[in-house]
């Protein structure tokens, strides 16, 4: 019994040069679909008030800033820029609450019922 392996050791596949063509144009159509709807998605974003802006972490210059780019580039990537530094550069507030241990010389008050009723 003999087995060939002859078919697995063909060339590996070279695709043609319309191919790779149309693999580009494929592509570059993709990415400008993907602009144009995070363009639309920005545009809501214009419709938000001022107060639902801070609460993400973005201004109306941000806004106008990414406007101002080229059609051709991404205006999300500027906003997703700006809210992350706000978000690294915020003042950490710490809230010191009081102790729920009580301190080294507390006793428990007096009471006038039996024992196992304490404190």
């Amino acid at each position: 019994m003999s087995t060939s392996f002859q078919g697995a050791l063909r060339a590996p596949y070279q695709p043609s040069s319309f191919a790779l063509v149309l693999a580009g144009v494929l592509a570059a159509v993709r990415k400008v679909g993907q602009v144009l709807k995070n363009r639309h998605d920005a545009t809501m974003l214009a419709q938000l008030d001022d107060r639902m802006l801070t609460d993400i972490g973005l201004t109306r210059s941000d806004l106008r800033d990414a406007y101002s780019e080229p059609l051709w580039r991404d205006p999300t990537n500027i906003l997703a820029s700006r809210a992350h530094e706000r978000r690294i550069n915020r003042p950490v507030i710490t809230l010191a609450a009081p102790s729920l241990v009580p301190d080294e010389g507390f006793t428990a008050p007096a009471t006038n019922r039996p024992a196992r009723y304490t404190v």
